[in-house]
C-alpha cells in the first residue's frame, strides 16, 4: 500500500473508493491542464490591479469610526474595478453577504413606479423576499417596484420573443443571475451572458443590466462587465475572497450605480465617504490575490465530482465534458436519503466541526427545508469545501469549493464513501 493510500485510509476513505477515484482522477489531466492555464491568466490579471493602484503596506493599516479617508478601503476599491473593468467598485465589508449586496445594488438604482426583469427564470430562493416574490418585510414590492419574469425554454437557455415582449417603458432593471442557484438548468457563460445583454440594450438602451456574478468570479479569462454589464455583484465569502476574506461584499460597474450603491449602503448625503475598514483590509487583499489559483483547486473538484457521479449513474449538472461557468456542481441523487449521506460525507472531510452531523432544517430564505454541510473556517463561506441542497424534488445536491484541489478530491470520496456505506450505491 502507498503511503498516499494509506493517508485517505486513515481519513476513512476504503480502497475501493480509493482506487474508483484514481481511475477517474487520471482520465482528467487535459481538462485540469485548461484550469491551471486560465488560473494563471487570472493570477496576472490581479497582479496587474494591485500594481496599477499602488498597492502599499499602509493599504492594511487599521481604521475605524467614520473611515473617512480610509487609504486600503479606498485602494482596494480600485483594484477590484481594475480587475473586472469598470468605472468603480464598492467592496466593503459592511455588506454582509451576497443576498445583501444584490438586495442593495437593486435598492439603490431602482425607485417606484419602475420595473425589475429577470429574462432568465425564477431568481435565487432567498432574491424571492427581496423582491416580494414571496411577501416580506421591506421588499421591493412593498416600496412599489414591480417585478417580472421570463421562463427560460427547455435546454435552459433564453426565450428572446419572449423577452422582447416583456421588455416595456418601465422596465428599469434587468438582473441576469449567472450560476444555477437551487435549480437544474445549465450556469451561463460569460458569452452567452454577454449575447443576452446585447439584446436587451438593443430593445431599450438606457436599461440596467446587472449580474449576480456569485461563483463565477475568475472561472473564465473574462466577467460580465467585459461584456456590457453595468453592474456584477457579488460576495467575498465565494470566490473573490479567496477563502480569507471573513465577510464582505462587492459591487462592481458604472460609476452614477456605484454612487446610488454607497447611498443606500450608508445614508444619503454621506455615500461611500464612510464606512471604516475595521481591520480587514490585508485579509481582503490577500484573498483577491489568492482567489485564481482557490478557484481553480475549486473547478477541479467540481469536474472530479461530476466525473464520479456521471459514472455511477446519476445526473450531473454540468456532465463532465462541458465547460464551467462557475464553481457549483449539481447532483441530482433522487432521494433525500442520497442528499443527506452526500452532505454528511462532506462534512467528514471538513477541518473544522468534522465530527458534526449535518441535518435539514428550515433555513430563514428558503421555502423547504435545507441540509447544509460546510466545515469551513469562515462560517457559510461556500469557496471552502461545502455541499447543500433544499430537500425537495428532484433532490439535488449542490457541490462547491475547496481552498485546494486535493481537500476538494478528499471531499467527494468521503460523499461517496458515505452513500457507499448506507447501501445507496455500488462500485
Amino acid at each position: 500500500m502507498s503511503d498516499i493510500n494509506h493517508m485517505y485510509q486513515t481519513l476513512g476513505i476504503s480502497g475501493e473508493v480509493y482506487s474508483f477515484g484514481q481511475t477517474i482522477e487520471k482520465t482528467l489531466k487535459e481538462r485540469f491542464q485548461e484550469i491551471d492555464e486560465n488560473a494563471e491568466f487570472n493570477q496576472m490579471k490581479v497582479i496587474a490591479a494591485m500594481q496599477e493602484n499602488r498597492v502599499s503596506e499602509a493599504c492594511f493599516n487599521y481604521a475605524s469610526g467614520y473611515g473617512y479617508n480610509d487609504q486600503g478601503r479606498d485602494t482596494l476599491e480600485k483594484v477590484y474595478a481594475s480587475a473586472f473593468h469598470t468605472e468603480a467598485a464598492l467592496v466593503r465589508p459592511q455588506i454582509t453577504c451576497g443576498t445583501h449586496a444584490l438586495a442593495l445594488a437593486l435598492a439603490a438604482n431602482l425607485r417606484p413606479g419602475d420595473e425589475l426583469l429577470s429574462p432568465v427564470g425564477k431568481p435565487y430562493d432567498t432574491l424571492e423576499e427581496v423582491i416580494g416574490i414571496r411577501e416580506s418585510n421591506g421588499s421591493l414590492a412593498e416600496y412599489g417596484i414591480t417585478y417580472r419574469q421570463v421562463e427560460l425554454l427547455e435546454d435552459g437557455y433564453f426565450d428572446y420573443p419572449a423577452i422582447k415582449k416583456a421588455i416595456s417603458d418601465k422596465t428599469k432593471l434587468v438582473t441576469i443571475q449567472r450560476s444555477k442557484g437551487y435549480q437544474t438548468r445549465p450556469s451561463y457563460s460569460v458569452k452567452k451572458i454577454g449575447e443576452l445583454i446585447a439584446f436587451v440594450k438593443s430593445i431599450k438602451p438606457d436599461v440596467i443590466c446587472m449580474v449576480d456574478n456569485c461563483y463565477g468570479e475568475f472561472v473564465e479569462r473574462q466577467e460580465p462587465s467585459d461584456v456590457g454589464a453595468d453592474m456584477v455583484v457579488g460576495s467575498l465569502i465565494k470566490n473573490p475572497g479567496g477563502g480569507l476574506a471573513p465577510i464582505g461584499g462587492y459591487i462592481a460597474g458604472r460609476k452614477d450605480l456605484i454612487e446610488n450603491c454607497g447611498y443606500r449602503l450608508t445614508s444619503p448625503g454621506l455615500g461611500a465617504e464612510v464606512g471604516a475598514s475595521l481591520g480587514v483590509m490585508q485579509s481582503f487583499y490577500q484573498g483577491f490575490f489568492l482567489a485564481p489559483t482557490v478557484v481553480s483547486g475549486a473547478l477541479k473538484g467540481a469536474i472530479f465530482a461530476a466525473s464520479i457521479y456521471e459514472k455511477l449513474g446519476f445526473g450531473v449538472v454540468p456532465n463532465s465534458r462541458e465547460s464551467r461557468h462557475d464553481i457549483i456542481q449539481a447532483v441530482e441523487l433522487g432521494t433525500p436519503e442520497g442528499v443527506i449521506a452526500f452532505c454528511k460525507g462532506i462534512q467528514a472531510a471538513a477541518p473544522v466541526d468534522s465530527y458534526v452531523s449535518p441535518e435539514p432544517w428550515a433555513m430563514p430564505g428558503y421555502d423547504s427545508d435545507v441540509i447544509m454541510a460546510a466545515g469551513a473556517f469562515v462560517q457559510g463561506s461556500s469557496i471552502e469545501l461545502s455541499a447543500d441542497g433544499p430537500i425537495k424534488p428532484p433532490y439535488a445536491v449542490y457541490f462547491q469549493g475547496g481552498l485546494t484541489w486535493a481537500h476538494a478530491k478528499l471531499g467527494i470520496l468521503k460523499s461517496v464513501q458515505f452513500l457507499l456505506d448506507a447501501g445507496l450505491i455500488t462500485l
